[in-house]
């Protein structure tokens, strides 16, 4: 009974040391102009850092042959107890992989196929604040903590695809102050709303636009004969 429950301690250890998986994206034609909120928690060594924590919009701009544009906005929302963070990057996985990323802004380096700190492990492409060659982050830049910084990025894929997939969304932070014996960390986000894009009718809806185009024109054509039959006399002689 003792090793039963020593076992399942354990195994509720392992489950918690593991970054939650964030929720996932799907693009295509339609979705251009879409705004998509994502927001992050912190975490170092299998536990949760009270306080730090991330916002990043990503807006669909355009898809153009293998490539699709994003706008972005990171924000550093990092409150106490944490007295300091710098967000110096973030990463995500693409459906299908990726084949080349370009950046601009607050994160203008990327790198693809990278291991991610924090026991995250390979994710498919980061965006940094500094080239450093891998997505673990460095240098000096990034977002300080109560800051945002904006940018576009370009993600290109080996030939045109219709449908694209984002997930498995992360942040890195630095410059970490006001935690006991952590200065680094990582944050999972989660989708919190979405708004914008291209709105295509549904086809009951349309149904029920053409049901009102044909009263419509019933209506017109009765008003039509309404005003003939009361003609005066004479001018029907």
């Amino acid at each position: 009974m003792k090793k039963s429950i020593c076992g399942l301690a354990a195994l509720v250890t392992g489950l918690a040391v593991q970054p939650a998986l964030a929720d996932e994206i799907t693009l295509s034609d339609a979705d251009v102009g879409s705004e998509y909120t994502l927001m992050y928690d912190g975490f170092s060594d299998g536990s949760t850092i009270d306080g730090l924590t991330a916002r990043i919009r990503l807006t669909l701009t355009g898809i153009s042959g293998n490539d699709y544009m994003f706008a972005y906005n990171v924000s550093n929302t990092t409150s106490a107890p944490v007295t300091g963070s710098r967000i110096s990057g973030f990463a995500f996985n693409t459906d299908p992989t990726i084949s080349a990323a370009s950046s601009t802004g607050a994160f203008s380096y990327t790198t693809l196929n990278s291991t991610y700190p924090n026991g995250i492990g390979t994710v498919d492409v980061c965006f940094k604040d500094a080239s450093t060659g891998s997505c673990a982050g460095g240098g000096g830049g990034g977002i300080e903590l109560g800051g945002s910084g904006d940018g576009t990025l370009t993600l290109s894929f080996a030939s045109p695809t219709d449908t694209l997939s984002l997930s498995d969304f992360y942040v890195r932070y630095q410059s970490i102050t006001g935690v006991s014996g952590v200065t680094s960390a990582s944050g999972a986000g989660t989708v919190s709303s979405t708004s914008g894009g291209s709105d295509v009718p549904e086809p009951g809806m349309l149904a029920l636009f053409g049901v009102a185009l044909i009263g419509l024109a019933i209506n017109r054509r009765r008003a039509v004969v309404a005003r003939g039959s009361l003609r005066p006399a004479y001018a029907m002689a």
